[in-house]
């Protein structure tokens, strides 16, 4: 019974790691494991792209390229018609509206400028289809 308790538990992450053998029993967890080397090009190996840094204009981007497609927009004509979803692209509005007022005087022109930019485009195409002059992307 004693040598039970000693024993533990193991935990086995196969995440990203199909081509790789399962990981043997030990008594250490495999986040004790060291992380293997990263080689260049290790990703594309993998099917993911390299990503590109973040910056505060792709955060609003991506924040409000979001919002765009909860509110009905098709971005890609291949893509299938995305059901609209008008409070989550609400609470995304609200989020870069925080965002604005938090960042006040901390951003540079051009950021600011498509911050505001942004937002208005946002709000306009949210009135408009939450008081039903537009039809949400009409195929």
């Amino acid at each position: 019974m004693a040598k039970e308790e000693e024993q533990g538990f193991v935990i086995r992450d196969k995440r990203g790691r199909g081509d790789e053998p399962a990981a043997s029993e030990s008594s250490r967890p495999a986040a004790a494991a060291p992380a293997p080397a990263s080689e260049p090009g290790q990703e594309a190996a993998h099917g993911h792209e390299p990503h590109l840094p973040v910056t505060f204009p792709s955060f609003v981007f991506s924040l409000s390229t979001s919002a765009l497609m909860l509110m009905g927009e098709q971005l890609d004509p291949r893509q299938g018609k995305i059901p609209v979803n008008l409070p989550q692209a609400k609470e995304i509005i609200d989020i870069l509206s925080v965002l604005e007022a938090k960042t006040k005087g901390n951003l540079d022109t051009e950021e600011q400028q498509m911050l505001t930019d942004m937002l208005y485009a946002l709000r306009m195409k949210y009135v408009d289809l939450a008081s039903g002059k537009k039809p949400p992307s009409a195929s």
